[in-house]
């Protein structure tokens, strides 16, 4: 899991959306590790504090780009995966934003974001074990 998260620091797509897609997948699954260290990350990088506040409810918020917006459809598509998977509709939607090198690190990220928080969930990780690697102090909260 850390070649892949290595991998996708790497990626084309950039942080803010990376982190979008790690806020609202770590939301659904009830991670609170994750919300909190990827809040931070977020915030620590610039991102506004109004648009972390509008992740949860994206849908009504017009502080999203198309490509936010579609890139947050799609990582609750994949979140709470239907046997259906994702619709012919949203993958064309999101071809017509995305490159697909770019749509394939969208579709990673969320995978790997949902394996972190399973992995979070399931052994009860505390909130704030990362906070000395990240630097806290540098993130005003």
């Amino acid at each position: 899991m850390l070649g892949v998260e290595t991998a996708l620091g790497n990626a084309s797509i950039d942080l803010f959306l990376k982190e979008l897609i790690k806020i609202r997948a770590s939301q659904m699954n009830g991670c609170t590790f994750c919300i909190d260290m990827h809040v931070k990350t977020a915030r620590k990088a610039g991102e506004r504090e109004m648009r972390l506040h509008h992740v949860a409810v994206w849908r009504e918020s017009n502080l999203f780009s198309d490509r936010e917006r579609i890139a947050l459809e799609i990582t609750e598509a994949l979140t709470k995966m239907t046997p259906q998977g994702l619709s012919d509709d949203l993958y064309n939607r999101a071809r017509s934003v995305f490159s697909d090198k770019e749509l394939a690190e969208v579709m990673f990220s969320i995978a790997q974001i949902n394996a972190w928080n399973r992995l979070g969930v399931a052994f009860h990780t505390p909130i704030g074990p990362m906070d000395k690697v990240m630097g806290p102090d540098t993130v005003e909260l």
